[in-house]
Parts: C-alpha cells; sequence; structure tokens
C-alpha cells in the first residue's frame, strides 16, 4: 500500500476498460526462460525490482536537478515494501520517474525493445549462452514471475500532465493497460511505480518480513536510497567505499568492517581507494586483527564482495582476489560490470580477471608501502599474516616477485626476534657475493648450534633463519631474489672465504706425517689423503652400502664429525616423502642413498679408521650411529627408536 491505496481498489474504481495485447513471441519464450532456468536462486527478484526502483528514483533525481517541473515535487525519494501475508502479496513502490501507458508498452511488454530476439536466440542455445546476454536487455523486471502468478504495476509518470496507468499480467501470452482516474489525498495513485506480486503457493517464504529483511541486507543494503519495509527503514549502513577516505570517520570505518566482515573486533590495516583506469573500481578492504585458520578452526573462506553500482554481485566472491589473500575482507565495486543473472555474478571473466589483478597489486603495494613507512605496523600484520604471504609466493607466480619483497627473517647477525628483508641481507653483503643463504631449524638456538652453521660462523658470513617447513618451499619456489641464488645452507660443494686455509691446514698436517712427525689418531691433524681414502672406500663400500651415494672428506666442520648434504634442506625433503605418503596413502619411501661427508679432523673419524683394523665389528656399529646422528642433524630421521639397540651395544662398549 502506497499512498493509502491498494491494487484492488485501483482496479475496481478504473475509469476507462482496459486494452488487452499478446506478449510478443520473444517474450513468451523469456518468460518462459526466466521462469524455469534462467536464475539460480529465486530470492534475486527483489533485488531486480529494488534496482529497478533506485534506478528510477536516479532519474527523477536528475530531472528535478534540471529544473524541469514533476508531479508531487514534495514526494521523498524513498523505496518501500509492503508485505501482505493475508493477501498474500508483497508490493515494491517507488518515487521515480514513473511510466505513462506507451512506455508500458515499450518496457514491460517487450524485451527492452532492441535485440530481443537475439537475445531469445542466444538463451535457448544453453544457459551459458543466456548468462552472456543477461544484463544486457533489461530483463529484470520478469524475475517477478519466478514467485508471482500474478503481477500488476501501477504507476504516474512524473510529468504533471499524466495520466496513471495499470498493466497487469499473469506471465503467459498477454497483459492488459487500462488508465486510472485521477484523485487527490490518500487515494491518488503516486507519482512513481507500485510493483505487485500476488505470489504462488510455494513462495509465501517471500510473504514474511524477516525473510524479505535477509534479502534486502544481503543484495541491495546500500543502495542510494532509503529501503522501508511496512515503515521500518532497512538499509541504515551507508556505502562507505563511495565515499572519500577524508569524509569517512574512524568509527564509520570500523562499524562498516564489523558488518562486512561481520567481526566484533578492530581492523588491523584498511585500504580505501577508487581508480579509473585501466577499469572503473571502488575498493575498500579491510586487514582484520587476526584470523581463524591459526586455531584450527578450518580454511577461511573468501571475504571480499562484488557489487556493481551498490548492487551485490557475488557475496564473498572467491574470484576477485588470489586464494592467499583470503584473508582480506570488504567490497568491491565496479561499474563496468555486466550482471550476470543466472549466475549472480559477473559475466565477463576476462574483465574479472583484469579487477583481480589490480586489486592483488594494489594489496601488495600497499603492504610494501607500510613496511617501508610504518614498519612496526606491518611488523604486526607480517606476524598475524606472513603464512599466507608465503602461501602466495608458492602459488601466485605473477606476483611472486613482489610478494618476496614484503618476506621478513631472522638472521644470524641480528639479535633474536629482530627480523630483516632480503633487501637488507643484500645491502651489507660483499659485493661478490652471488648467494643468499638460509638454515632451516625448529629454533634459532638449533640453527646457531647446526653443524650447517660453523663455516658460516668461521667465515662471518651472514645467514637467514626460518623455522618452519613452508619457507623451504618458498625458497625453493623462489629460487633467487634479485639474481642472487637463494641457498640452504645444508648444500653440498658449499664455497666459503677461509675455505683455502683450511685446505692449506690439511696439507700441513699431511706433510708433517711424511717427515716423521706424531701421526697418532688423537693429535690435532687430519687423516692423511691415503687414510681418507681408505675410510671412505669402506664406509661406501662395506659399512654403509646402500645407505650412502658418496663419502667424501669437508672442510666445513670443526666440532661435528659427519654431515649429510644435498641442494635441497633436510626439511624440505622430509617433508616431501610426508606429502608423498600421503598421496599414495602408503608407508614412506624409504630414504634414497645420502652424501655422507666427514670431518677428517675430529677424533670420531680418525678413532673409526684405527677401529676398523682394530675391532671389525665395534667399527661397524660406531660407522652406523655416526651415519644416524648425521640423519638426525639434518632431520632427515623418521624414528629414533631403531638407534635403541645399537646404542645399547655401544654403551655396553664403554662400561
Amino acid at each position: 500500500r502506497v499512498a493509502g491505496i491498494s491494487t484492488a481498489r485501483v482496479l475496481r474504481e478504473a475509469a476507462a476498460p482496459s486494452k488487452d495485447f499478446e506478449f510478443q513471441a520473444e517474450t513468451r519464450q523469456l518468460l518462459d526462460i526466466v521462469t524455469h532456468s534462467l536464475y539460480t536462486d529465486r530470492e534475486v527478484f527483489l533485488r531486480e525490482l529494488i534496482s529497478n526502483a533506485s534506478d528510477a528514483l536516479e532519474k527523477l533525481r536528475h530531472k528535478q536537478a534540471a529544473g524541469d517541473d514533476v508531479a508531487q515535487p514534495e514526494r521523498p525519494l524513498e523505496i518501500h515494501i509492503d508485505i501482505d501475508e493475508a493477501a498474500k502479496t508483497i508490493t515494491i513502490s517507488d518515487a521515480g520517474i514513473g511510466m505513462s501507458a506507451d512506455e508500458m508498452q515499450q518496457n514491460l511488454g517487450t524485451i527492452a525493445r532492441s535485440g530481443s530476439k537475439a537475445f531469445v536466440n542466444a538463451a535457448t542455445e544453453g544457459n551459458d549462452a543466456a548468462s552472456n546476454i543477461i544484463g544486457q536487455f533489461g530483463v529484470g523486471f520478469y524475475a517477478g514471475f519466478m514467485v508471482a502468478d500474478e503481477v500488476t504495476v501501477a504507476s504516474q509518470a512524473a510529468d504533471p500532465s499524466a495520466t496513471p496507468q495499470i498493466w497487469r499480467s499473469a506471465g503467459a501470452g498477454s497483459y492488459s493497460i487500462e488508465e486510472l482516474p485521477r484523485k487527490e489525498g490518500d487515494d491518488a495513485v503516486g507519482r512513481g511505480c507500485k510493483v505487485t506480486l500476488h505470489l504462488k503457493e510455494d513462495a509465501m517464504e517471500f510473504a514474511t518480513k524477516s525473510r524479505v529483511e535477509d534479502i534486502i541486507r544481503r543484495y541491495s543494503n546500500f543502495v542510494n536510497f532509503p529501503i522501508k519495509i511496512n515503515g521500518d527503514v532497512i538499509n541504515t549502513v551507508q556505502a562507505v567505499w563511495t565515499k572519500q577516505a577524508r569524509d569517512v570517520s574512524e568509527e564509520e570505518y570500523t562499524d562498516f568492517y564489523r558488518y562486512v566482515a561481520g567481526a566484533f573486533d578492530k581492523p588491523m590495516a584498511r585500504l580505501h581507494f577508487s581508480a579509473d583506469a585501466p577499469i572503473d573500481i571502488k575498493a575498500l578492504l579491510f586487514v582484520p586483527g587476526m584470523h581463524s585458520e591459526k586455531f584450527g578452526m578450518g580454511r577461511m573462506e573468501p571475504g571480499v564482495s562484488l557489487y556493481s553500482r551498490k548492487v551485490l554481485i557475488e557475496h564473498r566472491s572467491a574470484d576477485i582476489l588470489p586464494d592467499w589473500l583470503r584473508f582480506v575482507r570488504g567490497v568491491v565495486d565496479s561499474e563496468d560490470l555486466p550482471l550476470s543473472i543466472s549466475r549472480e555474478k559477473a559475466q565477463d571473466s576476462r574483465l574479472i580477471m583484469k579487477i583481480s589483478d589490480v586489486l592483488t597489486k594494489r594489496v601488495i603495494r600497499f603492504f610494501a608501502d607500510m613496511k617501508k613507512r610504518e614498519p612496526e605496523e606491518f611488523a604486526k600484520v607480517y606476524e598475524e599474516y606472513a603464512f599466507f604471504i608465503k602461501e602466495g609466493i608458492c602459488q601466485d607466480f605473477a606476483h611472486q616477485e613482489q610478494l618476496s619483497k614484503l618476506l621478513m627473517f631472522e638472521s644470524s647477525k641480528e639479535e633474536p626476534g629482530k627480523l630483516i628483508s632480503f633487501d637488507d641481507y643484500i645491502a651489507r653483503c660483499k659485493p661478490d657475493q652471488e648467494e643468499v643463504y638460509y638454515l632451516c631449524a625448529p629454533t634459532r638456538e638449533l640453527a646457531e648450534a647446526s653443524p650447517y652453521f660453523e663455516a658460516f660462523k668461521r667465515a662471518d658470513r651472514e645467514v637467514l633463519f626460518v623455522y618452519n617447513a613452508i619457507d623451504d618451499f618458498v625458497m625453493s619456489n623462489l629460487g633467487q631474489f634479485n639474481s642472487r641464488r637463494l641457498v640452504t645452507a645444508e648444500t653440498a660443494n658449499l664455497k666459503l672465504d677461509g675455505e683455502d686455509a683450511a685446505k692449506d691446514e690439511a696439507k700441513e698436517g699431511e706433510d708433517a706425517k711424511e717427515e716423521g712427525e706424531e701421526t697418532s689418531a688423537t693429535a690435532g691433524a687430519a687423516l692423511s689423503e691415503a687414510e681418507v681414502t681408505e675410510l671412505c672406500s669402506w664406509l661406501q663400500g662395506e659399512a654403509l652400502k646402500g645407505k650412502v651415494s658418496e663419502v667424501k672428506v669437508t672442510d666445513r666442520l670443526e666440532s661435528t664429525p659427519a654431515i649429510v648434504t644435498s641442494e635441497e634442506s633436510g626439511a624440505l625433503r622430509r617433508m616431501m616423502r610426508m606429502v608423498d605418503q600421503q598421496r599414495t596413502g602408503g608407508t614412506a619411501a624409504p630414504l634414497p642413498p645420502q652424501r655422507l661427508e666427514l670431518n677428517s679432523k675430529h677424533e670420531l673419524v680418525k678413532g673409526l679408521l684405527t677401529l676398523k683394523a682394530d675391532k671389525p665389528e665395534l667399527a661397524q656399529l660406531l660407522a652406523e650411529q655416526l651415519f644416524d646422528n648425521a640423519l638426525v642433524t639434518a632431520g632427515l630421521m623418521e624414528d629414533g627408536r631403531g638407534m635403541i639397540p645399537r646404542l645399547n651395544k655401544l654403551l655396553a662398549e664403554v662400561i
């Protein structure tokens, strides 16, 4: 009911006989398509009718701004929705531009006039073809027939001399238009349109206020005009993203964040921007104060909704931002988007990809600017969301380079807890250094105590410390940063300053043997070249046969007798084995033969050579334990319980 007049009363008091018209053949086909196959959710009928009402109000406002005379200029620009459960009707009214009889025939009796035949031809070819045309032919009004077995439209055009008209159809083959009497006071037909839907029996849910309120808040909460249901204003939250940032208060930002995110906390950061090129975009994005995945609450769903001209196109769209940005909450609005009613999302995938690319780059740039200008604030964001950034590096190759500049690590040259970037590392390394070294360990203490760190400490070379298995994936996916290779400290064939000096020391030890100096296995000198060859051959060919692919001595160790090395870190190799085990659903594949590197100056290694001749069984036990110790150090030991019998035998030898 609007202005005190009901549709039934209007029909009873019609002053002129109605004129009956036949729908075009294409329109009849369209009605069948809309009613039975085009829409995936019937509730969108209300979105379409409210959007039509909003457009009509905009046209009226522009007409007033141009100084044109309009009927009933004092009427507020509002949208009214009246629900009558007893009469089984829902009525959507506006005080907009209205329609004359001719306009009703043109706008409601045909498919947006031009292109009608093309639309129906495309729609009848299949749903995909139809979805690519919806939104270009103005067919939203016909969505009402999904839920109504009769639709009436009472309207008075904005022209003060216009006569009220009523359009009526059951959505079959015909419709009627008749003139209504001009009246004054409460019985007058108000300027604008009043669309009344006589609901089908299976659509009575739309005659309840709570259901209609939910639909409005989901799809049409941000239209420019007040929407009232039975007199109560529903859309009280403003479309903050359409305002200039300087015109929005902190309280408004916080309230809007809580509305779109369904949250109670305050956002950690926000990005509010608009762009005209290469595409029209208005966006307001928030970084929540925390995320739920760290509590084991399951993978987060996308959090950014897509709008076109303040009308919801897709709630929490999975296409508008890459998956690694699923923690972001907010809205994106683009007037360039055509609508796809059948999918309730934008129909141009290329356009969506362009929007996604623009948004992603803008978010990354936002983080980069924060890192530079507000390092303390960025540190808070990074602490909470570093995992997502790293996930992006492993998945989003198009933006991998930009994302890598956001990464932060602990360093062997900094105090515990202080983080640096790749750029910081490179800025203070030697100009001729072509590598960025990193070491993966469970904690900083274990990293600093790792035998893989010994050579770097001796050479005074900086190493980045990483503590999570995903960091290994990040480093291997990146491969390099600013043309410098990212190299694990566990790599084979390590070349560092100071290595030549170590080799000279070993050579001096061998020369001393030749001169008859002390050659005891407990002396500080390294094994001779002949002894090294003998020991390595025995380990590879007998003691550790099948477990090692190569055995050699290294100068990188000081306090550790042996390590295993590879081009990949042990943590990464172990993770890959676990992934393979989950994929196959069976037991983990056997550990492939390893490259074993020995410290030829260490007492255990030199003692092993002596035991090989004097106590071969004990030497065998010691060789196996030495190898397993190296596997534990590298994080490759699956189950240490297998070592217990051997350790007991070694302890018995000591006793």
